[in-house]
């Protein structure tokens, strides 16, 4: 079973230097439907005018992932962290036991453009961490391309969850294919495109929940960038 959750019924928090959209409730936004996807808490897709940012907030017990689709967002972090995150790259903060952070659109001219996606650890009290890598174009193109999973394996990040998440990007007319194991739901997020996933069409901006289906075929009908997650 697929259902959509299309891009323009997602909740919305604007502000004079952020636009954000939450695919699952967030904040002052509460949708019942859509209170996460199992261990999958937040989607948030946010725009950051130049020079705007999040100061300095705390977090824990919570997997923070971070994929940046344009511009370059600036992190800094209680543990030590100063980095720049542009597209290709992916973070992933593990909060554990604490840790408190601030993200700033790096550059003064352009916006930066992002997801943030919160995923339930496994276990509580876990030690903060971090870590950013690089996923090439070429390394995404035409392909599900493992970007962080629960042993860190194929050069992923490590998250502390069973769970993977894949990213592809896609030209018009290739697909790719996915099958979860006995008893695991997946979740698509469109960034970018358009494209149909078991006969389904999707848009830039909207989600997919995908339960009790063996094998997922995502077919590009315009270039398009997505990402997937499968969860126990």
């Amino acid at each position: 079973m697929i259902t959509k959750r299309p891009a323009g019924e997602r909740g919305s928090t604007r502000t004079d230097w952020l636009d954000s959209r939450h695919t699952f409730s967030f904040n002052r936004y509460y949708d019942p439907r859509y209170a996460g996807f199992g261990d999958l808490l937040v989607i948030n897709e946010d725009i950051v005018a130049p020079s705007g940012g999040f100061g300095t907030h705390g977090h824990r017990d919570m997997e923070i992932i971070t994929y940046v689709v344009a511009g370059a967002l600036e992190h800094r972090d209680s543990i030590g962290t100063a980095s720049v995150i542009r597209p290709g790259e992916l973070q992933r903060m593990s909060a554990g036991t604490g840790v408190r952070h601030s993200e700033f659109n790096h550059s003064k001219d352009e916006p930066v453009h992002f997801l943030q996606i919160w995923i339930t650890p496994e276990r509580e009290g876990l030690e903060p961490s971090y870590e950013q890598r690089e996923f090439a174009e070429d390394e995404r193109r035409g392909r599900l391309r493992l970007v962080a999973s629960r042993g860190g394996g194929d050069a992923s990040v490590t998250i502390h969850q069973d769970a993977e998440v894949y990213a592809a990007s896609l030209g018009v007319g290739e697909d790719v294919t996915h099958e979860p194991r006995d008893g695991r739901r997946a979740w698509v997020q469109l960034i970018k495109g358009r494209l149909e996933l078991n006969g389904v069409e999707l848009r830039a901006g909207d989600g997919a929940a995908v339960t009790d289906e063996p094998r997922l075929v995502l077919r590009a009908g315009e270039p398009s960038e997505l990402l997937l997650f499968d969860l126990a």
